[in-house]
């Protein structure tokens, strides 16, 4: 799970105290993330039985881990701590850096002690404050303690999001739909800010390419709607619109990987319905559970924030692009999820699902998905910003039961519904929101600590 990032093991001794303890808890480190599947490069090749002991450590370590193209860098006190060089290292290695040290040991017999880690973390966590690195921390624990696992979890997936964020490249296919003032962006900012790019694909040429991909490959699109129909119910489509949505999904893929796409907005009504005789969400949620995030009514913000969600999750699960609807009939902190693109492998079980109208614009050719989503833990994420100030919104919630609404759709309950909608209207954010399965909120707020420009909101 953790295999994507590679983490810098940096440990930190100190020429007082016992060595053979800094080994030995270094030791026991290694083990566990190991155990953990931790990818994690060490210092065994370049200093004495891997650890940082001395200054002039610093600019061997510094070298080594910049040739290795670390993500993060874990900075465990095994004995005690040479600030200095832990305040270089980690100030010029460019990473997210995480401070934790083991829970020290009572006196030995004689009235001495083995290490002083938590002492040795006093003096590290100075200097970096000292040198402005921002740095995330683990409460001073046994290793064996549940906290250390999930601090090294949450963590890894924090410099995962900030990773993906850093190197995002968003395709934006056609235009900002002409009245949806609320999607405006401010795209050099992006990209001279956070080094976001935004790519234009031009909607004509998708739409050429989908329909020259449908005709030759019309019968095994035919083939495979046949498998499609054994789990939804496409009756409402006919060959033509089924084979022309499938053909997008994979002209859509196509531009993704060959342009190294992170996430990808879509213009996605009105002129690419009407020429491909077909709504086209069901070719969105298809690449959404292809690994890139798909958004409609050319979202980029919304195309971000889907980025980010799923960077928490490691990938390892689709998002899904909602509207924040209505209130709950009957539960004060409840609310619809809403929208017409979830991802197919969210959908719930017991949910028979069907591609159909759209029931606000009648005019509408078919092809909307419509299912309810399956039940769990929700993080809703949002991206967001005007006159130069950028936010990450983040809020869990729980799916409950709800009354049936049509296209796709999941009823959740949070905790301080008011307070969420206030935050919501005050902005700087819209209806756009990008849910993802699980609870994220720790991970997201420990990201915004490495990204220069964003404030947690949450």
């Amino acid at each position: 799970m953790y295999n994507q990032i590679k983490m810098g093991f940096c440990p930190i001794g100190k020429f007082v105290f016992s060595h053979e303890d800094a080994k030995k808890q270094k030791a026991l480190i290694e083990s566990k993330m190991t155990a953990m599947g931790i990818n994690y490069i060490g210092l065994d090749d370049i200093l004495k039985d891997g650890i940082v002991r001395t200054y002039e450590d610093a600019g061997l370590v510094l070298e080594f881990f910049k040739r290795s193209q670390i993500d993060c860098l874990f900075m465990p006190h095994c004995n005690f701590g040479t600030e200095s060089a832990a305040g270089l290292i980690a100030r010029d290695i460019g990473a997210p850096v995480l401070l934790w040290g083991p829970r020290d040991g009572a006196p030995l017999e004689d009235g001495t002690r083995l290490r002083d880690s938590l002492c040795g973390m006093f003096a590290t966590s100075k200097v970096l404050k000292k040198l402005g690195v921002k740095f995330s921390y683990i409460e001073n624990c046994s290793i064996d303690d549940r906290a250390f696992e999930k601090g090294l979890d949450r963590f890894i997936r924090a410099s995962n999001v900030v990773r993906k964020f850093k190197n995002c490249r968003i395709g934006m296919a056609g235009n900002r739909i002409d009245f949806f003032w609320s999607t405006i962006i401010n795209e050099s900012e992006l990209l001279r800010r956070f080094g976001i790019e935004v790519l234009p694909i031009d909607l004509a040429r998708v739409i050429m390419l989908t329909k020259q991909k449908a005709g030759e490959s019309r019968n095994e699109y035919i083939e495979e709607s046949k498998r499609w129909a054994n789990e939804i119910d496409i009756s409402e489509m006919s060959g033509d619109a089924i084979t022309n949505v499938l053909a997008l999904r994979d002209v859509l893929l196509e531009f993704a990987r060959e342009n190294r796409l992170s996430a990808i907005a879509v213009e996605s009504f009105m002129t690419i319905i009407e020429e491909l005789g077909a709504c086209i969400s069901f070719a969105m949620a298809l690449v959404s559970d292809s690994g890139i995030p798909c958004v409609c009514e050319s979202d980029i913000h919304g195309a971000i924030s889907s980025v980010i969600a799923e960077a928490a999750g490691l990938g390892s699960k689709p998002s899904f692009f909602a509207d924040l609807t209505i209130r709950h009939p009957d539960n004060e902190n409840g609310l619809l999820l809403w929208h017409d693109a979830f991802p197919l492998s969210l959908k719930d079980p017991a949910c028979s699902g069907k591609l159909a109208g759209h029931w606000i614009l009648p005019g509408f050719k078919p092809g909307m998905a419509h299912w309810k989503l399956r039940d769990g833990d929700i993080t809703i994420v949002r991206f967001d910003g005007e006159d130069r100030e950028y936010r990450l919104l983040a809020k869990e919630a729980s799916t409950i039961q709800g009354p049936f609404t049509q296209n796709t759709y999941v009823w959740v309950e949070m905790a301080g519904w008011k307070e969420f909608e206030k935050k919501v209207i005050d902005g700087p954010y819209i209806h756009h929101t990008s849910c993802i399965y699980g609870k994220y909120h720790d991970v997201l707020m420990e990201a915004c600590k490495f990204i220069d420009g964003i404030e947690f909101d949450g």
